[in-house]
């Protein structure tokens, strides 16, 4: 594969040919990666046919500033390489691939008298894994048929020849019970202990035909030697495996090994499902959810979720159904778009899982929204608002012994935090610890800014404090003459006391009452973002205090070192050269001797 990068200008010059596309913005930042059939055709079209597209792709092309892409000799190539990229960078327009590493699998160990145990951990040295399974629960039951149809041991113990010789161990109380055959003692021989493992290994393929066969063999075999009890024994182990293979649904025992994949989508989401049959048993099914980012085609979602669940469990069919066209030609798979007989059930099947994944969705969404109409219109009632508080603001002061005072402005709107509406304030005319005046200067600044704007105004405004803090932000909206039009209200700390302006009386809400919960959300969430901000301010201030005193070196040439380096610890580990690109080398000097002299002090 080859690499080539180039500016918009040379679109036209790109291959007819398969291959990867990446769009990089002016920050050099990846924003997207795509496959095509024809590099040319793709690329340009992104350039060509810019009216047809809708607002986020539209954004997606004003930003691009390079493009790189890679060749590769197919289109299935190109897919693979677009799905690594993906999960990789994660690109902003991308739809989100990731990993999912907390499945957990069931783990052979490679051990002289293997374990079977289950982990959340892959780590390919230390055994054979099988998974990832999507439910704890069926993983559990596989877990629970091995113990109950063979004798492996449990423990942890070192089981090398030498340590059994030396007798370093003791048969435990699974022994006595008849779950193991002590190995540890030397009872057992390991090659009696791996034909267990070798007919587990079938189980946890999904071939449940071959271990039946085995104790079907062994059964009548000790019915033929009169030993009774013996095929009483593998008689019940056999009836056990017949009803775990009840419990999965079986389809056809003439369809072996095959994937089916089906996707259903609107303007927002798609919903993947995906099944898993081996031996005519459906022994998987797992619904994805991707969000769409720039109105992707359900062929170009289901393509890629297709490649990674196939990744993530370790599929090797050779024959995918899908109700969805695709035109993919790899020599590990084939894909089938089935019309009628067991196969276009299966599809259906699919598809209704597909479907109660969407209904589940959007009745989980529809519930958050309930919820947060709910506690707005509880809040309405207990504060006696005329309107309902779809927009609230609350506000905050952080000051340590007085230095670097400042505030926060925190929005939430439909009882959800609008973290893009969030404001800080460096406090201007008070001098000092004083958290009226600071709290009645940011209020005036806010509500003046907004009011020369137009912008919209909130519908309540909540003060982090007593009647103090609160009086101050009254005056604030007298003074802009929004006295009387906004709702304002303070919140004390110590009882969770709840102030009305000219009220003499603290209103109390129900401690455990949604409402109550909203407010006390708004005031942590300002005082958080307000300590954030006194923190990060004190620490530069600190920083900028001890580099002022450095002869020619003043606030602009601070704050370009801290753009480039972020932290002091980065501007002390960087070379002469890489400061002087920055500030100049006169100053870059000057900056080296001073860290140098500060080491030697």
């Amino acid at each position: 594969m080859s690499v080539h990068r180039l500016s918009r200008d040379q679109i036209n010059q790109l291959p007819d040919s398969p291959g990867v596309y990446r769009y990089f913005n002016k920050s050099n930042e990846l924003i997207y990666v795509g496959k095509a059939k024809s590099l040319k055709k793709r690329v340009g079209s992104y350039f060509n046919k810019t009216t047809q597209f809708n607002r986020k792709t539209r954004k997606l092309v004003s930003e691009i500033n390079n493009i790189e892409v890679t060749l590769v000799n197919s289109e299935f190539e190109a897919l693979l390489l677009e799905n690594n990229l993906i999960k990789q960078n994660q690109p902003k327009y991308n739809i989100l691939l990731k990993d999912d590493k907390t499945f957990p699998y069931v783990c052979i160990s490679n051990e002289r008298f293997p374990r079977i145990y289950s982990t959340r951990k892959h780590i390919p040295s230390l055994g054979t894994y099988y998974g990832p399974f999507t439910s704890v629960k069926a993983m559990n039951n596989v877990l629970k048929l091995i113990n109950v149809l063979f004798t492996l041991r449990t423990c942890r113990y070192d089981l090398s020849e030498e340590n059994i010789l030396k007798g370093k161990f003791k048969i435990c109380l699974e022994y006595h019970i008849g779950n193991c055959k002590g190995p540890c003692e030397g009872l057992q021989s390991e090659e009696d202990y791996l034909r267990d493992i070798d007919q587990a290994k079938h189980i946890l393929k999904g071939n449940l035909s071959i271990p039946k066969n085995y104790f079907k063999t062994h059964m009548q075999e000790a019915a033929e030697r009169l030993a009774f009890e013996e095929a009483e024994r593998f008689k019940n182990k056999l009836e056990s495996l017949d009803k775990f293979h009840s419990k999965s649904i079986v389809v056809n025992p003439s369809i072996l090994d095959l994937d089916v994949f089906t996707i259903i989508s609107d303007e927002k989401y798609a919903f993947i499902n995906y099944l898993r049959i081996k031996n005519g048993t459906i022994n998987l099914s797992q619904t994805s959810t991707v969000k769409k980012q720039l109105n992707e085609e359900d062929a170009e979602i289901l393509s890629l979720m297709m490649v990674t669940l196939r990744d993530t469990f370790q599929s090797t069919a050779k024959e995918v159904l899908t109700n969805t066209a695709l035109e993919i030609h790899s020599d590990l798979f084939k894909t089938i778009l089935p019309q009628r007989g067991d196969k276009k059930k299966l599809i259906d099947l699919s598809v209704k899982n597909a479907l109660y994944a969407k209904k589940e969705k959007y009745t989980a969404l529809e519930n958050v929204k309930d919820r947060g109409n709910r506690v707005l219109k509880q809040l309405q009632k207990d504060l006696q608002l005329k309107a309902l508080p779809t927009h609230i603001e609350c506000f905050d002061n952080s000051n340590i012994q007085g230095t670097n005072p400042v505030a926060s402005m925190v929005c939430f709107k439909m009882g959800r935090p609008s973290k893009k509406d969030y404001r800080h304030y460096k406090i201007k005319t008070v001098v000092g610890a004083d958290d009226f005046g600071s709290m009645k200067e940011v209020v005036g600044r806010r509500y003046k800014r907004l009011v020369e704007e137009k912008s919209p105004l909130p519908k309540l405004i909540v003060i982090d404090g007593g009647k103090g803090q609160l009086n101050a932000a009254t005056e604030a909206l007298k003074s802009l003459n929004l006295y009387g039009e906004i709702p304002i209200i303070g919140i004390a700390k110590r009882l969770e006391e709840l102030y009305f302006p000219e009220d003499q009386f603290p209103l109390h809400i129900d401690k455990k009452s949604e409402s109550l919960k909203l407010i006390q959300h708004l005031r942590d969430e300002a005082h958080r973002f307000a300590i954030t901000f006194h923190r990060d301010l004190r620490s530069k201030n600190s920083f900028q205090f001890a580099l002022e005193e450095v002869d020619g070196i003043g606030e602009a040439t601070i704050d370009a070192l801290l753009k480039k380096f972020r932290t002091l610890k980065g501007i002390e580990a960087a070379s002469k050269e890489e400061l002087a690109e920055t500030i100049g080398p006169s100053k870059a000097a000057k900056v080296r001797a001073y860290f140098k002299q500060k080491k030697e002090a």
